[in-house]
């Protein structure tokens, strides 16, 4: 099933889709808005006669579905915003034209609350909501589409279909292997792992048929490649354009004193890099930048994070096999700078090849120039560009002002509260302004798009990281990318959510999040920052906003309930198992 992901490219196969649509609000309608989607809800969350679920309606008429979520925003220094957030199954347009054919006309009374876009939508708008217009509201939908930042798919390949049907094996192995009549000897006690897969099996195929069909593929060794591909080229790209100040510089030299230039370049023993006295030259420039560093690494006064490690943190504690071990990326980052090196230099040979003609030994002699310049410029990225870049970005930092304590409503806290923990799932969605700066701004872009990447290409297990709480995440831009929307769909409740990220993975936290305004305070873009527990789940809640209608497909299962079943359905699939993979395969029942 083909569908879009804003993972670099925007364009890679994949079972499910995340996206939010945004609406700004006229204020005096804001109100009205929030009744209607009240009015919403209350029509969906009903139960039908013999019934026992609720939302079936939408359930049923929208059946590549997850999750769903309206909520309005509101801030002083904005009018409010109207936000739909989904996850679903497929591509975004037969889902907008499902939503529309169920409720098409209660969303048309929402839009008419909403401002007229001042973008090429405009007119679509003034169509959709005309006074008695039948227009349809699904590619308005569609045009007012988020791109998210970064996203994250819990449960990732498993489409909602195949979710609910391995739920319904799993009840049905509960119910087999149970004992109705304590008086007769259950059977399966007496047996070994594979008996008791070999009597499942048999038990339960006459009414799960499709156990006798191959296992689908929830993710393709296509797109493993694909997702890995996306990394290096972005790193590549990264390298490469860190190294853009270094050529300058050698151009420069070039001009002005053309013997220096000359002498950097000058081939020596290593024939196609460079010599050790070169080498030497950038040694000394990246001890000056280290010790630098070193001067500005401490945080401020009253600042420091309670952890080292977790996240994106490099630190000790971790093992060799983690990228976070400094050791491990050192060897990373110089195996990138060589391949960096060679990748530019093919380039640039090959674009060198028409002004050297035909002869293919001009070509070869190019060859060995262009490397060691590619690899002034890689160096040159390495002990110029990242350390004046960390270096103004701390002096930024220092300057930073948290918000230690903002205001929380409440009125709203307790709307929100009152919403919560009813199911096995939470919902959660906040908005936050971004600061300001060209220096920002290109690292908070530059560090989700990073993020993103390798979200894609490393949890691919349904889990992220050691965290197995998250079913659908994701962040986007909106207002010209002054703020950023953060919408999440999770097990247990918010407390416990925030207390797992801010434990595990507050580098990642603090890369998705550090630039935004009244943050806790943060160094180097990824540490400290969300390390502050009780300061960053203020600042969190502080940006919520009441979740005022949202859907789950499959309310009673958590991210590890559906891995359980998925692992179990996936033995039952097979005819036979060895000894080893029975007993693994016999934990989960």
């Amino acid at each position: 099933m083909l569908a879009r992901s804003t993972a670099f490219g925007w364009c890679t196969r994949m079972a499910q889709t995340t996206l939010s649509a945004m609406f700004e609000v006229q204020p005096v309608s804001a109100g009205r808005l929030s009744a209607l989607i009240e009015q919403l809800k209350a029509i969906e969350d009903v139960e039908l006669p013999g019934e026992t679920e609720r939302y079936l309606n939408l359930k049923a008429s929208v059946p590549s579905l997850h999750f769903m979520s309206m909520s309005v925003f509101e801030d002083a220094h904005y009018d409010p915003i109207f936000l739909i957030e989904a996850n679903f199954d497929g591509l975004p347009g037969p889902f907008w034209a499902q939503l529309e054919q169920l409720h098409g006309e209660r969303v048309r009374e929402m839009l008419r609350c909403c401002k007229r876009p001042s973008d090429e939508a405009g007119p679509l708008y003034d169509a959709v909501t005309a006074t008695g217009s039948r227009r349809a509201v699904a590619p308005y939908l569609e045009a007012r589409t988020l791109r998210p930042s970064v996203f994250h798919h819990g449960n990732r390949g498993l489409t909602r279909d195949r979710i609910l049907d391995e739920g319904k094996l799993f009840l049905a192995t509960r119910s087999e292997l149970g004992q109705s009549d304590p008086a007769i000897p259950n059977p399966y006690r007496r047996m070994t792992a594979e008996q008791i897969h070999q009597r499942l099996r048999a038990a339960l195929l006459p009414r799960f048929p499709w156990l006798d069909e191959p296992r689908p593929a929830r993710i393709t060794t296509g797109e493993r490649i694909g997702d890995w591909l996306r990394v290096l080229v972005f790193a590549l790209a990264v390298l490469f354009c860190l190294s853009i100040p270094g050529f300058l510089l050698l151009g420069v030299l070039w001009i002005f004193a053309p013997r220096a230039a000359a002498w950097l370049l000058a081939p020596d023993w290593w024939k196609l890099t460079l010599g050790w006295r070169q080498l030497l030259v950038f040694a000394g420039v990246g001890a000056a930048a280290a010790f630098l560093l070193y001067r500005f690494w401490p945080a401020r006064s009253g600042e420091a994070a309670p952890r080292r490690s977790g996240g994106l943190t490099l630190s000790f504690r971790n093992k060799l096999t983690s990228l976070a071990h400094p050791v491990t990326f050192s060897a990373v980052l110089l195996g990138l700078v060589l391949v960096c090196a060679l990748a530019m230099s093919a380039v640039a040979t090959l674009l060198a090849v028409p002004l050297a003609g035909p002869d293919f030994r001009e070509v070869s002699r190019l060859w060995p120039l262009t490397v060691r310049i590619m690899t002034v410029g890689v160096l040159s990225a390495l002990v110029l560009s990242i350390p004046a870049m960390l270096l103004w970005l701390r002096w930024l930092e220092r300057r930073d002002s948290p918000h230690d304590d903002p205001p929380v409503d409440e009125r709203i806290l307790r709307q929100m509260t009152r919403r919560e923990d009813r199911i096995a799932q939470n919902h959660m969605g906040s908005i936050v302004l971004v600061k300001p700066g060209v220096l920002r701004m290109a690292l908070f872009r530059v560090g989700h798009l990073g993020l993103g990447l390798v979200l894609r290409a490393v949890a691919t297990d349904g889990y992220l990281g050691s965290m197995r709480t998250v079913h659908f995440a994701h962040w986007a831009f909106v207002n010209n990318g002054s703020r950023l929307v953060f919408f999440s769909n999770f097990d247990h409740s918010w407390d416990s959510y925030l207390d797992d990220f801010i434990e595990k993975a507050h580098g990642g936290l603090t890369l998705a999040w550090g630039s935004c305004t009244g943050f806790p305070p943060t160094r180097f873009l990824v540490m400290d920052g969300a390390s502050h527990g009780r300061q960053f789940k203020a600042w969190a809640r502080h940006s919520m906003a009441v979740s005022r209608f949202w859907f789950s497909a499959y309310k009673d299962y958590t991210v590890d309930q559906i891995e359980r079943q998925a692992r179990i359905a996936d033995g039952l699939r097979k005819r036979t198992l060895t000894r080893e993979e029975a007993v693994v395969w016999a934990r989960d029942l």
